[in-house]
């Protein structure tokens, strides 16, 4: 007859070893997320050649403004893969958006001037925009336990951007020589892609003993953009699924003067489910 104590020996080995196993293996978390920005920034179109001899295009304004008026189509997804202290993840983030509130501002081909239009000269003015990020980064976490962590990470995020805007004046808006500098209707089209390097933190921070926590993240970058940053910060509250996540998230890219998107940003709160397996 085998000995029960050491039957009971290799049961506790077993146990520890597979929760060893499970411990030191990867961990995945994916977090599903609705983000509610406003949007402030320029689009600087391209000055394209006008009728007799002028030139112009619209300088447009999109927001800050309600971000139900904006929204046309939404993806936003956060996933992160973990093994020890190492780790992996991404965020993707697609959002359509629909002004019709713009303004227009030409511009004239030979000072570069902004040549103001009369509001009352502005009787329709509509602006799409189609705006996909995704971010990929790995780091290292410098610090985890029971009360807080803090990981440090690298990467890189793609931005692309297709915006459309058309307008219809009452009138055509003229030189002072002579000339069309911006027609009554007419649309322009453009689009931009970047890549940029980017560094950042992330962690969170335990309120009490409780299923409270803080979490934060800010990252910075540049590359074929001057600058792009953002800052997420806010509260979680752990479940045995995971954690619900409420925050506010604050983006910005400055493409340059040069660029489509001069100081663009988009802020707003986010809720969201981080589900762990």
């Amino acid at each position: 007859m085998k000995n029960p104590s050491f039957l009971l020996l290799l049961a506790f080995l077993f146990q520890s070893a597979a929760a060893e196993e499970r411990t030191d293996g990867w961990q995945f978390q994916l977090t599903p997320y609705l983000w509610l920005p406003t949007i402030e920034g320029k689009l600087n179109y391209d000055i394209p050649p006008g009728d007799g001899g002028g030139g112009g295009a619209p300088d447009i304004d999109v927001g800050p403004t309600d971000w139900l008026d904006l929204l046309n189509g939404v993806l936003l997804l956060q996933g992160e893969a973990r093994k020890g202290r190492l780790f992996f993840f991404t965020d993707i983030v697609y959002l359509g958006l629909e002004s019709d509130n713009d303004k227009v501002v030409s511009v004239s081909p030979e000072t570069g001037a902004p040549v103001p239009v009369d509001v009352s000269l502005n009787v329709k003015t509509l602006t799409n925009l189609d705006g996909f990020t995704w971010t990929l980064a790995g780091g290292y976490a410098v610090h985890d336990d029971d009360r807080s962590s803090m990981d440090v990470f690298a990467g890189a995020r793609y931005f692309g951007i297709d915006t459309k805007t058309s307008w219809s004046l009452s009138a055509d808006i003229e030189l002072p020589d002579g000339g069309d500098l911006l027609p009554r209707q007419g649309s322009h089209e453009s689009e931009e892609e970047s890549w940029d390097a980017v560094v950042g933190i992330k962690g969170h921070r335990n309120i009490g003993e409780g299923n409270w926590s803080l979490p934060y993240y800010f990252d910075i970058g540049t590359g074929d953009s001057d600058l792009t940053w953002q800052v997420i910060a806010g509260a979680s509250y752990a479940y045995g699924w995971g954690d619900l996540i409420f925050s506010y998230r604050h983006f910005e890219y400055d493409g340059g003067p040069k660029g489509l998107l001069e100081k663009f940003s988009f802020s707003g709160p986010v809720i969201g489910a981080r589900f762990s397996f």
